[in-house]
């Protein structure tokens, strides 16, 4: 049956026509993007990519959206749309809906994608068991944290906020960042460093210990130099990213006791070069005396180009297409 799927962020909202059978997503259509600052409610985009398709929408539908579901009403950060659960089916015309954070979509896909949509990062050069646990970690916006249980009979996606536990300093430089942040925040959790905006606190903490004028840039440009390699101080920041995402990643897989690791995000897949040639698997493995069986975890990227909103459709389809 087919469906409409939907992967719902801050500055942009994704759409595709999923088909979907047997608890499993048979196709993805080519994704739709659109901003959704262009657009005054989800209603409203919804109905636009109803008209670049020329006919009427399929009444099943599957919604991601970067926020926790929870409540009567959802708002997104960075979002001007306002969300009302309960009236999803009579706005978008929906017979049978499925309404998902995004990051738990993510789950559904590591669930359901093949083997050609991961790239091995570290650890075992080997597929995932059909049993076991599979913790799920994506720096962007902020860290996102989810499980996925598999029984060897079909498996299930815990959402988490594993995001938000206390950041921990591994080294003399770490303690410097911590102690700047500090200066901002009460309490530091990982994802003020392990997420896209956290490069700005390690390059500032860096340029104090240099000695040099803090630079006032965005995330996204630090992010640009440190990757083009056109200044020193934004590729060290990069370095020491990798190195916290590793130790963060690390302590997630302790936590969950998985089977294995997917990074994932897009900021995962920009940097997927530096986290191999960096200290990521040192830093993953370096647990005392669990490193030996750190070391026996094979930690992959997930390289599906929209997991988003794979993982919505295979949400859906694990719902009501069995």
């Amino acid at each position: 049956m087919e469906i409409v799927s939907v992967d719902i962020g801050g500055t942009h909202a994704r759409f595709a026509i999923a088909d979907v059978a047997e608890g499993r997503v048979a196709s993805l259509s080519e994704p739709v993007t659109m901003k959704t600052a262009e657009h005054g409610s989800l209603q409203l985009a919804w109905e636009a990519f109803g008209e670049t398709l020329g006919r009427p929408l399929p009444r099943a539908g599957a919604i991601a959206v970067a926020s926790p579901i929870s409540g009567e009403l959802i708002k997104l950060t960075n979002n001007p749309w306002v969300i009302r659960p309960a009236l999803i089916p009579s706005k978008l015309n929906l017979d049978s809906h499925v309404l998902i954070n995004d990051f738990g979509a993510v789950g559904h896909a590591v669930a359901q994608v093949g083997p050609e949509h991961f790239e091995h990062l570290c650890g075992p050069d080997k597929a995932f068991p059909d049993r076991g646990s599979i913790t799920v970690c994506g720096p962007g916006t902020g860290l996102g944290v989810a499980q996925v249980l598999r029984t060897g009979h079909g498996y299930h996606v815990i959402e988490t906020e594993g995001g938000h536990m206390d950041f921990a300093p591994l080294d003399k430089l770490e303690d410097a960042i911590l102690a700047r942040l500090r200066k901002s925040y009460t309490r530091v959790s990982v994802e003020r460093i392990c997420a896209g905006p956290g490069i700005i606190a390690i390059y500032e903490a860096l340029a104090s210990i240099e000695g040099r004028a803090v630079r006032q840039v965005d995330d996204k440009t630090l992010w640009g130099m440190a990757l083009e390699g056109t200044d020193s101080l934004a590729a060290a920041a990069l370095d020491r990213f990798c190195l916290a995402l590793g130790a963060v990643a690390g302590d997630l897989a302790l936590a969950h006791g998985p089977k294995g690791v997917v990074i994932a995000g897009g900021l995962g897949l920009r940097i997927k070069d530096a986290l191999k040639q960096s200290g990521f698997a040192n830093r993953f493995v370096a647990k005392g005396r669990f490193q030996s069986l750190m070391s026996t975890i094979p930690v992959k990227l997930i390289t599906h180009p929209q997991p988003g909103l794979y993982g919505a459709a295979a949400a859906y389809a694990q719902e009501f297409a069995k």
